[in-house]
């Protein structure tokens, strides 16, 4: 069983006596990739854990300017765990960030946003702590290729499961590629990554993480799902880091790569992020009650708030130019914006496995895996809370298949955005709901608008899409 920590000096005392040599300590950049530096275990004292160390905040993404670049990395004894992947004995741990200077939590550290929220729900007297239950898809692929220049741009994608590979001269072919749309989910040989997913799960256990389930995804050529079992809101971003790099690890020890982009495959499923949600209070789930689907009423103004802010959100939940490839109709990708018990196309459902009430939550189905979970959960109970403080209306639940609706009754259900940009531009009309409780900081806003439309969604409108020259190459 992996150690459990809650002091520096425990982390401390397991250092020495276990022979750990070197110290990893390790942040989420603003974008929300994993960052870290190590230092030989003689170094860490308890003084570390309350003075922090010193590094370049600089040359982080989207973070210090070069003339006030000193920030402390301040490590957290809860999120310690012995790295599975490294040579030598490491210990990693999750830090918060600081200002060197007044010693306050740096604004644009997404863990001190998480954090904020969850103490903000409490402020609020609504309820005592958020608990969130992701489930991350990627694809596990043989092999990914991309380039762009000045004069060519390409990707190129392969995988033992791909349909397109049921003709090629394998020596031999055994067949077993699984057809799109129908990889949820038939067992060996047909699933050729049991093992690997298997083996995924059980490093998550060893580094203290408790899985749900393991499973292959709808889609062709690899594409996979470990659940989580769920837990409050900033740890579970903290198991939701260790999680993508624990998946990405193992599959590069067998030679394959974890892909965690929603929509890597064209005519196929995209990978989500589905987030199941419910607010406690005094030990009582506050989603439990006896509205639509076992629903309380504090549950259906939620989702009201996620819906009235569903645009805006999604700049955080879906903060990728590839996130609206795969929010489009026809992949189960929940682009209306309706609740719906059982029915998944639906942007908000109503699981029905239990009828307990501790089990009753609403599953957010928008996210997917490409958004920090720092600052999507934090922007998610944000819409949550504002839905509940004013009472807003969910309207009616939505029972019929979507798909099938007539074109005049589909009109009428409204929709997420059709891309970053118009996420980007609902969030810079609509933040006012998310700078309550000082929990995300105007230049938090600013500077996640400014990155992503200078970084992203500016650099792919200047650069050619290959499939244009399909289209206009002979005109």
């Amino acid at each position: 069983m992996a150690p459990k920590f809650t002091t520096a000096q425990e982390v401390v005392a397991f250092v020495r006596e276990r022979g750990i040599r070197a110290i990893d300590l390790r942040f989420m950049d603003f974008p929300g990739i994993l960052q870290h530096f190590t230092i030989p275990a003689e170094e860490l004292t308890e003084e570390t854990f309350r003075e922090g160390l010193g590094f370049d905040g600089s040359s982080i993404r989207g973070w210090q300017r070069i003339n006030e670049s000193d920030l402390l990395v301040v490590p957290q004894p809860e999120t310690a765990m012995v790295d599975p992947f490294t040579t030598l004995p490491t210990l990693a741990m999750i830090c918060n960030i600081l200002d060197p200077v007044t010693r306050m939590d740096y604004s644009r550290d997404p863990r001190n946003v998480a954090r904020k929220a969850a103490n903000y729900l409490r402020a609020t007297g609504i309820g005592d702590v958020c608990y969130v239950g992701p489930e991350a898809e990627f694809f596990i692929f043989d092999d990914i290729r991309y380039d762009q220049s000045v004069n060519c741009g390409f990707y190129y994608i392969d995988s033992c499961e791909g349909q397109w590979n049921r003709g090629r001269d394998e020596r031999p072919n055994l067949g077993y590629k699984l057809r799109y749309k129908e990889g949820y989910f038939p067992v060996p040989p047909a699933d050729q990554l049991m093992n690997i997913r298997n083996e995924m799960m059980q490093c998550l256990i060893d580094c203290g993480i408790e899985v749900e389930t393991q499973h292959h995804e709808v889609a062709t050529a690899g594409q996979a799902e470990i659940d989580l079992r769920f837990d409050e809101l900033v740890r579970m971003a903290d198991k939701l880091v260790t999680y993508k790099y624990v998946v990405k690890n193992v599959a590069r020890r067998h030679n394959k790569v974890a892909v965690f982009m929603p929509k890597p495959l064209f005519g196929d499923n995209g990978s989500g992020m589905h987030c199941h949600l419910s607010i406690w209070k005094d030990g009582q789930n506050l989603f439990a009650g006896n509205r639509y689907a076992g629903l309380s009423e504090i549950a259906l103004y939620a989702i009201g708030g996620l819906f009235r802010h569903a645009a805006a959100l999604c700049a955080f939940t879906n903060p990728t130019t590839n996130s609206y490839k795969r929010l489009i109709p026809g992949f189960e990708a929940p682009v209306n914006l309706a609740y719906s018990r059982r029915n998944r196309s639906a942007a908000v459902r109503i699981p029905m496995y239990s009828a307990s009430p501790k089990s009753k939550r609403i599953e957010f189905r928008c996210p997917d895996p490409s958004a920090n979970p720092y600052l999507a959960f934090a922007a998610i109970l944000m819409a949550m809370i504002d839905g509940i403080q004013n009472k807003i209306d969910p309207g009616e639940p939505l029972e019929k298949d979507i798909y099938d609706l007539e074109p005049e009754e589909l009109e009428k259900v409204p929709k997420t955005p059709g891309s970053l940009e118009a996420a980007l531009e609902a969030l810079r009309r609509d933040h006012e709901f998310l700078l309550r409780g000082d929990v995300f900081t105007p230049d938090v806003i600013d500077t996640w608008i400014w990155y992503k439309m200078s970084r992203e969604v500016d650099e792919i409108r200047q650069r050619p899409h290959p499939y244009e020259f399909c289209l206009y190459a002979d005109i």
